[in-house]
């Protein structure tokens, strides 16, 4: 049985910690924030893309029309 703990730290404290810490595990931490930065990023990007009124014979009938369309240029 796991029991959580929850303390009050304010961002001033985890930054004098962070301070304290060695090169490596700030490099290390920074590449966590970034990783974490970029999926959160990522993540309200698909969000805002994400549809209901599309479906993939839509996609399919699109995909293929530009397929047509390349093979004729190339063909002329």
């Amino acid at each position: 049985m796991k029991t959580a703990l929850q303390i009050d730290v304010s961002f001033e404290q985890i930054l004098s910690m962070v301070r304290q810490l060695p090169t490596k595990q700030k490099l290390k931490l920074t590449k966590e924030l970034e990783k974490e930065v970029t999926d959160s990023k990522l993540t309200r990007l698909l969000k805002s893309f994400k549809t209901n009124d599309i479906d993939i014979k839509t996609i399919t009938e699109e995909a293929e029309t530009v397929r047509r369309e390349i093979y004729d240029k190339q063909k002329h």
